[in-house]
């Protein structure tokens, strides 16, 4: 059996930022990464992210993907890519797959980063070809340079929804519609705007009924949603087209977590079960933390901050203090509490008051 001080499980923003700062402290820290690379969603997102500096403003994902994996590389982090994580066992024990073999790991400390994969929607003949999630459509376009249609329809508003459509048009496909089944756009209205003035069509209270397509995708039937999520009778209506997109949300990917036995919830808010954690970020289980998407979906922004908080705290508990600790500890709260203000963020401060974190 392989023995490590710190074993981080995943290498996208939250796992790489808690790598860098553990590393920091002085901890020997091993990264394992299911995929062939490091960055996670980051190396597919070609948009400009908001935020302050801190947080990479105005620099787009792929080039913050570049900055934090250049960053862990630095330092005393070694990295198991194509290393996939498939259990947790008391003690702190993982097993991992790579190489089609498999292998134990014994931590004296792990943090789970597993972050997150993406909701579908059940409707009629939703497995015909030309169908995505926009994830895949994100890893076709920025990483492959593959086209997933020619006429696409995006099913959800949110902001990864309005990105997506954005990028698509970017990329010479057009955009016939972007469906969403609430009352009101879910992403931030600067983005849908913009769409608009590209001639996009949003279209909310629907959603789709079925798609339709010999061997492939060739149309969707919508439908009208009432107040109650109920369909409206006799609102169906046929959109030609090569490719749905479907953006309907994030789940945490809580799976280790939960076959660690972790104390657990389910929080709507947070985009489904999530763990409980300490305000140093330790499960329920000793010495295991948790930061990024697996503890709540939010934007990228905040799976950085949140792994530099839990890479500090968990080199502090096995006596490996960050020379800069204080400083460092207040100015990332500090951040997370400014990420999570305003309109916004009231949906996360609302999910993290059920789960015992309460943000005024």
């Amino acid at each position: 059996m392989i023995e490590k001080e710190l074993v981080i499980i995943g290498g996208g923003p939250a796992g790489l930022s808690a790598a860098k700062v553990a590393s920091e402290a002085g901890m020997k820290v091993a990264l394992f990464e299911r995929s062939f690379s490091l960055g996670g969603q980051l190396i597919k997102q070609t948009h400009k992210f908001f935020g302050s500096e801190s947080q990479y403003a105005r620099v787009r994902g792929i080039e913050i993907a570049d900055i934090l994996i250049n960053e862990t590389r630095k330092h005393d982090v070694e990295i198991f890519l194509n290393a996939t994580v498939v259990g947790l066992y008391k003690d702190n024990i993982i097993t991992v797959y790579q190489d089609e073999k498999y292998f134990k790991v014994k931590a004296k400390a792990i943090i789970i980063a597993t972050g997150a994969s993406e909701k579908f929607l059940a409707f009629e003949n939703n497995d015909l070809p030309g169908i995505y999630g926009a994830g895949a459509v994100q890893t076709l376009m920025n990483i492959h340079g593959v086209l997933p249609g020619k006429e696409v329809v995006m099913v959800g508003s949110g902001n990864i929804g309005l990105i997506v459509s954005y990028q698509l048009i970017q990329a010479g496909v057009k955009v016939k519609a972007l469906v969403e089944a609430a009352g009101h756009i879910g992403g931030y209205l600067v983005h849908a705007s913009k769409l608009r003035r590209l001639g996009v069509d949003i279209i909310t209270n629907t959603t789709v009924k079925r798609a339709v397509g010999n061997g492939k995708l060739e149309r969707i039937v919508t439908v009208k949603l009432d107040d109650k999520w109920q369909e409206i009778e006799g609102s169906e209506e046929v959109i030609e087209c090569d490719a749905l997109c479907i953006s309907v949300g994030l789940s945490p990917l809580h799976q280790l977590l939960s076959m660690g036995n972790a104390n657990m919830l389910y929080v709507n808010e947070l985009g489904g079960l999530v763990p409980i954690k300490t305000c140093d970020y330790e499960t329920s289980i000793p010495h295991v933390y948790a930061c990024g998407d697996v503890t709540g979906i939010e934007e990228a922004s905040s799976a950085m901050v949140e792994g530099k908080i839990a890479g500090l705290m968990a080199a502090k508990h096995l006596g490996f203090i960050h020379p800069n600790y204080d400083s460092l500890e207040a100015e990332l709260n500090q951040q997370l509490c400014v990420l999570r203000q305003g309109p916004c963020g009231e949906k996360i401060r609302c999910g993290l008051k059920k789960v015992g974190e309460i943000y005024d």
